[in-house]
């Protein structure tokens, strides 16, 4: 009798839910994302300003920023400075950098010149990554391509919810054989964590192109609808938020500024406990 009554209790929660008394599944947590190329806060008037970056970012109201295109003591271009602790601290917020180039400074006693892409977060960071994936330099004369750092991965504790976040920026070159291989890379690393994971960057090609088509396979496009470059009046989507099959997308939009030659993706998503 015992087993009838607990097949019976199963197939009444089944039918009508859990139980009187039974502890309800917690609800899902809401987290804003920003995908952003910021362009060394250059903007589309060639004028250095990376307070003005920091407003385009505060007005979004993002809580995780995946930033590329980031300068820390590189050239007179940005003035030398570290812009991602310029910016993490003009907005309140956790800051990890990830480079792809690490050079040597220009005078004895400089800091290193550090050029590559970046997370910024409110929430605690658990951990972080640099990885590597397949890269052609752009500072070697003669470059083939190999294994170099600047896949940033953070792992953000969101209310209780360990999110992986990367941030990545993939080959600009017309011939997509390295951004072939970065795809691969990336899904690569990706497959090794568990939970709920965010591909964020400037992928230098839109969502239809051939060699991201791996993607598709395993992450959801937030699908902005708007075309994000150049700035001034988009032609093509090439930055993009992409979520895991157990986030979902709740809106995406492309806000419009200024502040760099690109603009940035923006989605609200919700991630399961």
């Amino acid at each position: 009798m015992r087993r009838v009554g607990m097949l019976l209790l199963v197939m009444v929660s089944f039918l009508f839910g859990a139980p009187a008394g039974a502890t309800p599944a917690p609800p899902p947590v809401t987290l804003r994302v920003l995908s952003y190329n910021i362009h060394t806060g250059i903007g589309t008037d060639g004028v250095l300003d990376l307070a003005r970056t920091a407003a385009a970012i505060r007005g979004t109201g993002a809580d995780v920023v995946a930033l590329q295109e980031v300068d820390v003591h590189w050239a007179a271009r940005s003035d030398f400075r570290d812009q991602a602790r310029d910016l993490a601290d003009m907005l309140g917020m956790r800051a990890f950098f990830a480079p792809i180039y690490d050079l040597d400074p220009l005078t004895p006693g400089a800091p290193r010149r550090r050029y590559g892409v970046a997370v910024l977060s409110r929430f605690p960071v658990l951990h972080t990554e640099n990885h590597e994936i397949t890269r052609l330099s752009t500072q070697d004369p003669d470059p083939a391509p190999r294994p170099m750092p600047g896949f940033a991965e953070a792992v953000v504790l969101v209310r209780g919810v360990p999110v992986h976040v990367y941030s990545t920026h993939l080959d600009y070159r017309p011939d997509p054989t390295v951004r072939e291989m970065q795809v691969a890379d990336m899904l690569r690393i990706m497959s090794d964590d568990r939970g709920p994971r965010l591909l964020l960057g400037d992928f230098n090609a839109p969502h239809e192109a051939p060699a991201l088509a791996p993607l598709w396979t395993v992450l959801t496009d937030a699908a902005p609808g708007g075309g994000t470059y150049p700035a001034q009046a988009p032609t093509t989507a090439i930055d993009f938020v992409t979520v895991s099959d157990e986030v979902r997308v709740r809106s995406a939009s492309v806000p419009e500024t200024l502040a760099s030659d690109h603009r940035p993706v923006l989605a609200e998503l919700s991630v399961p406990r």
